[in-house]
C-alpha cells in the first residue's frame, strides 16, 4: 500500500472536502519547515507528505486511483489495468499519470503567499527561531491568512484590511480649509528582523468645502509583518455639531427668532459667518411660518470649484405673543380687516 495518505492527514477513509481542508491546514502550520527551524529537514519531509496526501486525497481523480490501487498504483509502478484511465494510443496498458504539485504551491493557495513566517522565496532563512510576527500561530490564523488568497494566487502576500479612523472636524475647519497632524505608532521590522514601535506624524491637508465620510488614505501605514504587506491607513471626516449653522449639502442653514411684530414688519437678520465677518441681511417681505430668505454664495464652498459657494437659507422661528388685551386686540382687527 505504500504511504497511507489518510493517516498522514489523520483523517478517515470517507473524509470530505471541508474535513481535508481542515487537516490540511492544521498540519501545513506545525510542520512548516519556518517554523521548524531546529528539525528542518524532519519537518520538511513531513510537510511534503502532508502536502502530497493532500493533493492527493483533494483530487477525485487521484483519490480513486490511491483508494484502488495505493501509492504504488498512483505512482504509475504498477500500471492499473482497466482503471478507465486514457491509455497509449499503441494498445498498451492503461496508465495514469501522477504529476504531484509542489508543497509550495498548494500552501500558497490555502495562505496566500509560500512562508508567513520568514523571507519570500527563501524559506525563511533569515527568521530566527523568535523572529515570527506576534499572534502568528493564534487562532485567528487559519482565516486571516485566506483572505485574498485564491486560486493561483501564487506567492503573493496578503495585504492587510484597511484601519479607519474618524477624524472630528468643526464647520469652521471645513469651511476654511486646515491642516491637522495626527501622531501615530506602529509597529516596524528593523534590518534585524525584529518588530520595533515607532512614532510618526502624519499631515492631513483638508481642503474647504470637504463633506462627512470623505476619506483620506495613507497607503500602508499599518503594522508590518513577515508575509503582510501592511493595512492602508484610512480617515474619515466626521463634522462636529455647530451651534449655530446646520450644514446640508453645499448650503448653510440657519434658524432666526423673531417676534410676530417684526414678521409682520420687516426685520434686519444680524449673523457671523464661519469665516468671521459680519453679515447684515435686511428683509422687507412678510415673514410667514414657512418663509426662508437665500442669501447666494454664502454657503459651503464647493469642493471641485473652491471659489463657488453654495447658499445661505435663513429659516425663522415666530415668537406670537401670550396674551393680548382687549385693546389690542381690537386695534390689530381694525388694521389688518381690508376696509
Amino acid at each position: 500500500m505504500g504511504v497511507d495518505y489518510y493517516k498522514v492527514l489523520q483523517v478517515d477513509r470517507n473524509a470530505k472536502d471541508d474535513d481535508l481542508k481542515k487537516a490540511y491546514r492544521k498540519l501545513a502550520m506545525k510542520w512548516h519547515p519556518d517554523k521548524n527551524p531546529n528539525n528542518k529537514k524532519d519537518a520538511e519531509a513531513k510537510f511534503k507528505q502532508i502536502s502530497e496526501a493532500y493533493d492527493v486525497l483533494s483530487d477525485p481523480q487521484k483519490r480513486a486511483v490511491y483508494d484502488q490501487y495505493g501509492e504504488e498504483g498512483l505512482k504509475g509502478q504498477v500500471p492499473p489495468p482497466g482503471s478507465g484511465f486514457s491509455g497509449g494510443t499503441d494498445g498498451g496498458p492503461t496508465t495514469f499519470r501522477f504529476n504531484p504539485r509542489s508543497a509550495d504551491d498548494i500552501f500558497s493557495e490555502f495562505f496566500g503567499f509560500s512562508s508567513p513566517f520568514g523571507g519570500m522565496g527563501d524559506m525563511g532563512a533569515r527568521a530566527g527561531a523568535s523572529g515570527f510576527p506576534r499572534g502568528m500561530f493564534g487562532e485567528d490564523i487559519f482565516t486571516s491568512f485566506r483572505s485574498g488568497a485564491g486560486e493561483g494566487s501564487g506567492n503573493m502576500p496578503r495585504k492587510g484590511a484597511p484601519i479607519e479612523r474618524n477624524l472630528p472636524c468643526s464647520l469652521e475647519d471645513l469651511y476654511k480649509g486646515t491642516t491637522k497632524k495626527m501622531k501615530i505608532s506602529r509597529d516596524v521590522i528593523d534590518a534585524s528582523g525584529k518588530p520595533t514601535t515607532v512614532e510618526e506624524i502624519l499631515t492631513i491637508e483638508i481642503k474647504p468645502g470637504w463633506k462627512k465620510g470623505t476619506k483620506i488614505t495613507f497607503p500602508e501605514k499599518g503594522n508590518e509583518q513577515r508575509g503582510v504587506i501592511p493595512a492602508d491607513l484610512v480617515f474619515i471626516i466626521d463634522e462636529k455639531p455647530h451651534s449655530v449653522f446646520k450644514r446640508d449639502g453645499n448650503d448653510l442653514v440657519v434658524t432666526q427668532k423673531v417676534s410676530l411684530v417684526e414678521a409682520l414688519t420687516g426685520y434686519t437678520a444680524q449673523l457671523t459667518t464661519l469665516d468671521g465677518r459680519n453679515l447684515t441681511v435686511p428683509i422687507s417681505s412678510i415673514i410667514s411660518p414657512t418663509y426662508e430668505e437665500v442669501v447666494k454664495g454664502e454657503g459651503m464652498p464647493i469642493p471641485k470649484e473652491p471659489s463657488k459657494k453654495g447658499n445661505l437659507r435663513i429659516k425663522f422661528n415666530i415668537k406670537f405673543p401670550s396674551r393680548l388685551t382687549a385693546e389690542q386686540k381690537s386695534g390689530i382687527k381694525r388694521l389688518l380687516t381690508s376696509p
